[in-house]
Parts: structure tokens; C-alpha cells; sequence
């Protein structure tokens, strides 16, 4: 699969490295030429490297790490991301204290809105960079979820496989509305992992529990929850 990196900071290149060792195509774009050329050439493996825009051409997947940056303004020509899949992984900035807004639009549903003809996917914000160091092994025996939301169910399974050569447990969260969810778990983690100082390899996982032999509590009753 040929995969571009929009934004070759920590979560690009390390999501780029994994993905060029389990032997998909991985392009480095950044608005600095040499700095895309200069991750390649770190990364190895036949990777390639230099600005946005030809990342962006090369890809079938494109990675979008800009935290809030919209195509118009990384992209001589935004039409060049029709038809593709952009894995939208950021968060919003961390405010005083924490107090977050609630979330009435995710990043990825803001960043879709400006590709309608792309296929925007919300995922691998819920972690530290530091976990990705782990990948794929022994990461794949903690069973880390990734949760991942999209409107358009084949780019999600393509997402989820990608997850899962690298080690991850994908976690199938629905359509891209839900990606305001998602991005809310991502803002709970940074605060156990920075808030809280309970340490930068916080993750989630969750588990599916067998159904209890007996109902020695009374059960689940009737109620209004589906």
C-alpha cells in the first residue's frame, strides 16, 4: 500500500517506520523538502521523502498529523486528496487545567469538511508516541486498542489492518460522528498520562468479558438503555 506522511514529527515518522517495516510504501511529506528527504533517510527501507504536496500524490493513504491544519494551507492543490483515505490521528491543544469544551465538532469531522471527497478516518490519537516504540512486538500481547471512526466502512477496515500489522488491537467505532468520542478519550488519556503524572505509556484496552454462569446479583432489569 503506498502511504503518505502529511507532518513528519513524531507520530508521522514513527506510524511511517512501522508501516515501511511490514513492507507498504511509505513517502515523508513536510512543507521543508529536506526535513521529508531527512526522515527517509532515517527511516530506511526504501522510504521515500520531501514536501506535502508530493506525499500527498504518491499516496493511496495518507496519514494526517497537522494538528488543526486545513489541506488549503499545506496543499498547492487539495483536489489531489480526492477519493483517498486520510487518517486524521490529533488532538486539540490541552487548555489550562484541563477544562475542555465540550466537543460539538471532532478535528477529523472539521478536516473532512474541507475533502468531502475524501474518506476521513479518526484514529491512533488515543496513545503517546512512546507506545509506538513497542511496535509490533511485544505491543501485540497488551492488546492496546485503537479506536477507529469513519463514514466510510472499506476505508475503515483498511485502517484497522493497518492497526493491526503494527501491533494494534483495531476497535471498529462507527461513523465519523463518533470521532468526538473518540477524540474525548484521547484528551482522558493525556490527563492520566500528564495531569495525573501516572506515566507516558497510559493506554487503553478493552477487553470482552464471557457472560456470567448465574445471576447471583438479580441480573440486568428492565431499563431505558439499549
Amino acid at each position: 500500500m503506498k502511504i503518505g506522511i502529511i507532518g513528519s514529527g513524531n507520530m508521522g515518522r514513527s506510524l511511517g517506520i512501522l508501516w515501511a517495516q511490514q513492507g507498504h510504501q511509505v513517502f515523508f511529506g513536510s512543507r521543508d523538502a529536506e526535513k521529508g528527504r531527512a526522515v527517509a533517510e532515517f527511516a530506511g527501507r526504501g522510504t521515500q521523502g520531501g514536501t506535502n504536496d508530493e506525499a500527498a500524490a504518491f499516496a493511496d493513504v495518507i496519514l494526517w498529523t497537522a494538528r488543526g491544519i486545513m489541506p488549503k494551507e499545506l496543499l498547492s492543490n487539495a483536489d489531489v486528496l480526492n477519493g483517498k483515505i486520510i487518517i486524521d490521528c490529533n488532538n486539540q491543544d490541552i487548555p489550562e487545567g484541563f477544562a475542555y469544551p465540550a466537543i460539538e465538532e471532532s478535528l477529523a469531522e472539521k478536516l473532512a469538511s474541507y475533502v468531502p471527497n475524501s474518506r476521513v478516518v479518526k484514529a491512533f490519537n488515543t496513545m503517546a508516541q512512546e507506545v509506538f516504540e513497542l511496535a509490533p512486538e511485544p505491543l501485540k500481547d497488551y492488546q492496546v486498542s485503537v479506536f477507529v471512526a469513519g463514514d466510510d466502512e472499506q476505508a475503515r477496515k483498511t485502517v484497522m489492518q493497518l492497526a493491526l500489522e503494527i501491533g494494534f488491537a483495531p476497535m471498529d467505532c462507527g461513523v465519523l460522528r463518533n470521532a468526538r468520542l473518540v477524540e474525548g478519550l484521547g484528551d482522558f488519556i493525556r490527563l492520566i498520562m500528564i495531569g495525573q503524572q501516572q506515566g507516558s505509556y497510559a493506554t487503553i484496552s478493552v477487553k470482552v468479558l464471557p457472560a456470567a454462569q448465574e445471576q447471583r446479583l438479580g441480573g440486568r432489569q428492565a431499563s431505558a438503555l439499549k
